[in-house]
Order: structure tokens, then C-alpha cells, then sequence
């Protein structure tokens, strides 16, 4: 018997490292002016981040009981060497792309087992695979890959949600969710991973970006099929009026290029209450009848923002924080690790993510 679509299954992968974010504020001073330099350790200790997993670096091998923050510096500049006459913004997309290739594969592949085992299926049983992206681009690219890596079956149905942003996860549940409805009995992998780190920008420019993101990959099975797990019992989108410039998110020579507008925050607080009071209303609840939020932690000031325009107290805040102190923003994946923090509280879940536009995409997890 069919019913919702739910999440059966979910797993998430972190890099090998995790790098503390006072070396990464260090290695970073190199590659901007001096002036900007001795503002960087300011604006990395507000981030609300302590430490991030980054893949395209190696790890430095340091003993356990200590971050020796000089190899990590070592480590980082090894990639991201100081600007030179030759390479003044650091390496180009090709090579950036190289970086996006070696480093997702394996991550994406990670968090798939970790989702099929949690949800008891065989690789096997998966009729249609969604991968989710935007910080690389392949053709064949990692959903093709996955198909010989996992042992999916060579008819499994490939969608790629691409250059979504933060809030890719959201629609990739979405796409899941209607192949899961529209084929009684199917199952759906859903794969999000990103490698944000590859493109670090060099100059005065993307700072808050550099100061905040992550690597890192999340998954789940989806199915109609009776069972366990969260329902996807409802979803919201709103592209908040007047936005369009606030978050973008483009393609430049040497590298991807975030721009977040200072205004995002007071944007979110302002606007975000006209959608989701009225939507959770149509579900017959409050926010404050909400269980667990997993908010997408944009930033410190982003989750705050959020509890600002729902009247959420600062318990419903702390999963966010906590993930984005723990591991910084790693985009796509990110509100899938907090669903999955989440998801054995008892009562309704909201899953809440901003992406360029700027949009809003909400899930209801029953």
C-alpha cells in the first residue's frame, strides 16, 4: 500500500579533515590586501563557525590532541598559494573543476551507502537516482559515476538539480518526492554534495563567503511505501519581493563567485512571516506547535533572522548554530545533516533553506 512519500533513509559524509577556522582566516590573509588581512580574523571568529571540513585539502596528519594550526596553514597554501604574477586570483575554473571531481565522487558515494543502509535497501532496489550540485559541472558528471561506485542498476533513471544553491536540497526532496508519488513502489536516491571550498575567491572580494562555507555530502531514499520514517507532507516557495540581488551566485575565470547582500537578514525577518504563518496555518499548526526547525544556517545572522520572523526561542535556533559551528555551511547538504539530527524528535519538522533569487523553500516532515 502507497501512501505519502517519506524519507526512509537518510546519511550524511564529512571530508577527512576538519580545518579550525583560525587557520583558514590565517591562510587567507595572503591572498587579499593588508588592509582587508587584519580584518579577517575578526570577521572569521563571527561567523559563527569554529571549524569545516574543506576536501580539496589535504589533512595534515597532526596528532588528535592538537590542531597544530601551522599545518594546516601549510596545507591550505598548498592548494591556495599567495597571489604571484602568473596566478594573481589563484587557480583558474579548469582547474577548480579538477578539484570539484577528485573530492565529490567519493563524499557523495559515502553519504549514499550510509542512507541505503540506514533505509535497509539494496543497492539494487533503487529504481531513479537525483543528484543535487552546484559548486562543480561534469558530463558524465557524479550521478553517472554513483551508478557504478554504488552498483545501482544501469536502467536507474538519472535528474540532476543543478546550481541551486543553498536551498538545492529542498527541491531535490521535492523531484524525489513526486517520483516516489508518481510510481507506487519505486524507491528514489536522493544525493546532495557540494565542494564549496574549491572556490575560495582570492582579492578583497567574497569574504563572507570564504569565512562560512564547507564540503561536505548528504543523502536519502524516498519511497511511497508504507514504513518508517519522516512524511513529506507539505512545501512552500516564495521568492521574497525585491530580492533578485540579495544572493547570487555565478561563473567567473577563476572560480564561482557568491555574493551575499548585508541586507539578507533583514530581507528574511521582514518577509519570511507573510508565507510560512499562513502555510503552516493550512496544516493546522503554529510555529511555535513546530517540534524541530531545521533552518539552513546561512550564517549566524540568517538563523536569527528566522527566529526573529517566527517568534522562535533560542532552543529551536541551536541545532542550526550548533551544525554551522561544528562544520560551517556546506549548501545543498547542509539542512539534510540537520533533518537527520532531527528527525527522532517526536512531532512535525520543518526544514527551512534560502537560496539565490532570494527564495525561500520550506518542507513539512510529518
Amino acid at each position: 500500500m502507497s501512501g505519502r512519500p517519506r524519507i526512509a533513509g537518510l546519511g550524511t559524509a564529512l571530508p577527512g579533515n576538519s580545518v579550525p577556522q583560525a587557520a583558514l582566516a590565517e591562510a587567507a590573509a595572503s591572498c587579499c590586501s593588508p588592509r582587508v588581512a587584519r580584518l579577517l580574523p575578526r570577521l572569521y571568529a563571527r561567523s559563527g563557525v569554529e571549524r569545516r571540513g574543506c576536501a580539496v585539502f589535504p589533512a595534515p596528519g597532526v596528532p588528535a590532541d592538537r590542531d597544530a594550526p601551522e599545518a594546516y596553514v601549510a596545507a591550505i597554501r598548498g592548494v591556495f598559494a599567495a597571489p604571484s604574477p602568473r596566478r594573481p586570483l589563484g587557480p583558474g575554473v579548469a582547474e577548480r573543476m579538477r578539484m570539484y571531481r577528485d573530492a565529490a565522487l567519493p563524499l557523495a558515494a559515502e553519504a549514499a551507502r550510509d542512507a541505503l543502509a540506514d533505509a535497509g535497501a539494496e543497492p539494487a532496489a533503487i529504481d531513479h537516482l537525483v543528484t543535487v550540485s552546484c559548486t562543480g559541472f561534469a558530463a558524465p558528471g557524479v550521478d553517472l559515476a554513483l551508478l557504478g561506485t554504488l552498483g545501482l542498476p544501469p536502467a536507474t533513471s538519472r535528474t540532476h538539480v543543478g546550481f541551486m544553491g543553498c536551498h538545492g536540497a529542498m527541491n531535490g526532496l521535492r523531484v524525489a518526492g513526486a517520483l516516489a508519488a508518481a510510481e507506487p513502489g519505486c524507491r528514489v536516491l536522493l544525493v546532495c554534495v557540494e565542494v564549496c571550498t574549491a572556490h575560495f575567491r582570492y582579492g578583497d572580494a567574497g569574504l563572507t563567503a570564504n569565512a562560512l562555507f564547507a564540503d561536505g555530502a548528504a543523502a536519502a531514499v524516498v519511497t511511497a511505501d508504507a514504513g518508517r520514517g519522516r512524511s513529506l507532507t507539505g512545501r512552500a516557495s516564495l521568492v521574497l519581493p525585491g530580492s533578485a540581488d540579495a544572493m547570487t551566485w555565478a561563473i567567473g575565470a577563476h572560480g564561482f563567485e557568491m555574493s551575499l547582500s548585508p541586507a539578507v537578514p533583514a530581507l528574511i525577518a521582514e518577509r519570511l512571516p507573510g508565507v510560512i504563518g499562513p502555510w503552516l496555518a493550512r496544516h493546522g499548526l503554529t510555529p511555535a506547535g513546530v517540534a524541530g526547525w531545521a533552518i539552513h544556517p546561512g550564517g549566524p545572522r540568517v538563523i536569527d533572522a528566522v527566529g526573529e520572523a517566527l517568534g522562535l526561542g533560542p532552543a529551536a535556533l541551536a541545532p542550526s548554530h550548533a551544525l554551522l559551528r561544528e562544520h560551517g555551511n556546506m549548501s545543498s547538504p547542509t539542512v539534510l545533516f540537520l533533518v537527520d539530527r532531527l528527525r527522532r524528535s517526536p512531532g512535525p519538522l520543518v526544514a527551512l533553506a534560502f537560496g539565490p533569487g532570494l527564495t525561500a523553500e520550506a518542507a513539512l516532515l510529518g
